[in-house]
């Protein structure tokens, strides 16, 4: 049976946190395609045996993702700052807030400046609209 080699995309040095984060990601990537496959399996079968197993192993994926996201935001503090911001938007898109309310987050508006030097000053396709 073929295996993945453990060692095929080692470097010869440490990896630094943001080539980890990259590395990292592509696992999340993993964990989210077995959570689609495992709930597709569900979907396909009447088997209640076979259900309940895939049940308890998809939340074990969907908790590797969540470690994995918390994993990615230690080790990119940008992705995290992102978080922060993108989930002020969120709260004020479900909130039913103005376009130019959620635009602002992030832009300098009271308690979500980013701290990321120029992350609020590039071009948003928001900011592009008139």
């Amino acid at each position: 049976m073929p295996q993945t080699n453990p060692f095929h995309s080692m470097v010869p040095r440490k990896l630094t946190d943001s080539e980890l984060a990259r590395a990292i990601r592509l696992d999340m990537e993993s964990e989210l395609d077995a959570i689609n496959l495992y709930a597709a399996h569900i979907d396909a079968t009447d088997n209640e045996e076979a259900k309940a197993i895939l049940h308890h192993i998809m939340d074990e994926e969907r908790e590797h993702a969540a470690l994995f996201w918390q994993l990615i935001a230690r080790l990119d503090p940008a992705q995290a700052e992102h978080v922060k911001v993108m989930s002020r938007k969120y709260q004020l898109i479900v909130s039913g807030a103005s376009h130019e309310a959620v635009e602002a987050v992030g832009e300098g508006e009271e308690g979500t400046a980013s701290t990321e030097p120029g992350l609020a000053k590039r071009l948003t396709v928001g900011s592009l609209r008139r």
